[in-house]
């Protein structure tokens, strides 16, 4: 069955002197405040694009990473992913960088490199990103 999930934004005024609102409409879970300098500067307790962007692709890693593990008969015990996006004012999202450390009983580094690179490769998320390069580092735990 499909799903659809929804976000809106406001915006008000132009690009560099303006500032909008993020809602997470499905969830209800907030309402987040956006404006360039947040995007291209600091944050300064705003958020942007490119960090919710790194939020869907981390969570959906994590997930394609945890299903295929499981199907394969290892279930992870614990998969922690971080999802770096950087943004180039200009020319836009120029990559990138997945980071997951996960401890995963009875599997072999080989074993956990390859499992790591499927779901790179399968996640939807990075799916729908195929445009923009996409690192991954891997590291299996003790």
């Amino acid at each position: 069955m499909a799903t659809t999930r929804v976000a809106t934004t406001h915006w008000a005024g132009s690009l560099m002197e303006g500032s909008g609102t993020v809602a997470l409409e499905s969830s209800g879970v907030g309402t987040f405040d956006v404006n360039w300098p947040s995007r291209a500067e600091t944050p300064n307790g705003r958020t942007s694009p490119e960090e919710l962007i790194a939020a869907a692709h981390s969570s959906c890693f994590s997930m394609a990473l945890s299903h295929g593990l499981a199907g394969a008969g290892t279930p992870p015990e614990t998969v922690d992913t971080q999802a770096s996006v950087t943004f180039q004012p200009g020319e836009g999202i120029t990559g990138i960088v997945l980071s997951v450390k996960a401890r995963v009983p009875g599997l072999s580094a080989d074993g956990f490199q390859e499992a790591a690179r499927a779901a790179k490769e399968n996640c939807p998320v990075s799916k729908a990103l195929a445009g923009v390069t996409i690192t991954l580092e891997a590291e299996l735990l003790d």
